[in-house]
């Protein structure tokens, strides 16, 4: 038993030891990680304030006047320009205005900012060294609204190289005035331009220009408009005199859109033709069913009302006329000249039946004879009409010192319309037109279709 026990005492001890050197162990190991972290957090702790320390020193920020332009009272200091196109937002025809976002970036040299670097690489920082330093006062001319983006902070960036160069980039969105020509809407190309300039100084402290020429301005790829195809951008450069203050350096970012045409060949070309092929139908409906041929009309004039006042709501209220208002006018007018046509028709119709009618009324007793049989007496009986008077007797007859004159006086009445009438069909021949109602309605078939026509090809051959 003493035996037992003491072994069990020492194996006791030595799992004590074995555990005691484990503790140590992770106890020196933590300690060691602890003296490390230390070390690491002590070093980049050093380098930040070394770092603030040289940024305070190297720069030289407190030791000059950075409200003055650099090399200020000598010549003119170059800043180059570039710029990136991010979007081009929208494009509005009634504001007349474009929408651009962009990568703004300037290029110039300070000497004031150059310091010493063994190799010779430049520090970059954000937004909050910028207000604390001279950087180009360049404003959008002719701009509306323009911000610069500020989220998740400032979208500035500054970065300066030991010799002094600074490059300052910035994102930002403008929205420009566009000065548009509709006179050939919607067969249009536009062409809007953004405007870079100094606001205060002119061409003698500052001199803008394009850093790269035309590779100056580069543009995203897959920048797309819903009504427009942009064709091509590029850059130009030109002095701006103001009469007040002088000339200044003004930078164009000049682009050139072409308006896509299908949609307003299916929302308004379309269905105006149809409209005016719609009118012509009634030329087909015969001249006594008024309420068809009226209602028709009615119905295709105000549809091209309704296409005319759809188009000019979404335009400005320009002074000129435009493309589409030709082609829009000109169909309206040949749909009312339709609604005309018929009313000519049937006012045609009721003036030669009414003569007709009080023809009938003035002969139709003066013989004596029913209205049925008054007919025979016009002078183109034939033989078998004149037998058929031998079923009246005499007292029905017209007396026979009578019969002579009256049936003279009618044939005389008779021969001199025939002989006018052929006098009138070799003379004139559009009396014959609108003496006969059906002609007119068999003439408009084929004069509006072809005049309207000849109206497309001379339209879309001058305008496309």
């Amino acid at each position: 038993m003493p035996y037992f026990t003491k072994l069990l005492l020492l194996i006791f001890c030595l799992v004590l030891l074995v555990e005691s050197r484990k503790h140590r162990r992770r106890r020196w190991t933590s300690h060691l990680d602890v003296q490390r972290a230390s070390h690491i957090f002590k070093k980049n702790q050093d380098l930040t304030k070394a770092r603030k320390g040289k940024t305070e020193q190297l720069l030289k920020i407190d030791e000059h006047d950075f409200t003055m332009r650099p090399a200020f009272g000598g010549p003119a200091i170059p800043v180059g320009v570039d710029v990136q196109v991010e979007s081009l937002d929208s494009i509005s025809e009634v504001d007349m205005d474009f929408t651009m976002t962009l990568y703004l970036r300037h290029y110039w040299k300070d000497e004031r900012l150059s310091f010493r670097s063994t190799n010779n690489k430049s520090m970059t920082f954000d937004g909050r060294l910028v207000k604390k330093i001279w950087v180009p006062d360049v404003f959008f001319v002719h701009s509306k609204r323009s911000f610069i983006h500020d989220t998740t902070t400032e979208n500035i960036m500054l970065r300066v190289f030991p010799d002094g160069h600074v490059l300052y980039s910035m994102r930002v969105t403008v929205t420009a005035m566009c000065n548009m020509d509709f006179s050939r809407f919607p067969l249009d190309s536009q062409t809007c331009s953004l405007e870079l300039e100094s606001y205060a100084y002119t061409d003698e402290d500052l001199m803008l220009y394009w850093k790269n020429g035309n590779e100056s301005l580069k543009t995203d790829e897959k920048i797309s408009l819903s009504q427009f195809l942009i064709q091509k951008f590029h850059t130009t450069s030109r002095l701006a005199f103001y009469s007040s203050t002088g000339w200044y350096n003004r930078l164009y970012i000049n682009f050139t859109l072409r308006r896509h045409i299908f949609f307003f060949l299916l929302q308004t070309y379309f269905p105006a033709t149809l409209m005016v092929m719609l009118s012509w139908v009634s030329f087909w409906i015969d001249r006594r069913a008024v309420p068809a041929r009226v209602s028709l009309g009615i119905t295709t004039v105000l549809t091209m009302s309704t296409i005319i006042t759809g188009v000019n709501a979404s335009m400005p209220r320009v002074s000129y006329i435009k493309a589409v208002d030709i082609y829009l006018w000109v169909s309206f007018v040949f749909v009312f000249l339709s609604v005309l046509e018929y009313a000519a028709v049937n006012y045609l119709t009721t003036v030669q039946e009414r003569k007709e009618r009080k023809l009938r009324e003035r002969f139709s007793c003066s013989c004596g004879i029913p209205h049925s049989k008054t007919m025979m007496l016009d002078g183109n009986y034939s033989e078998s009409d004149a037998n058929s008077l031998a079923g009246y007797t005499r007292n029905q007859m017209v007396p026979e010192e009578e019969k002579p004159e009256k049936v003279v006086v009618h044939l005389a009445m008779s021969n001199e319309s025939n002989s006018s009438r052929k006098r009138g069909l070799k003379g004139h021949v559009g009396l014959r037109i609108i003496q006969n109602t059906h002609a007119i309605d068999k003439y408009s078939r084929l004069i509006f279709p072809g005049t309207y026509i000849v109206f497309n090809l001379i339209y879309w051959s001058v305008f496309s």
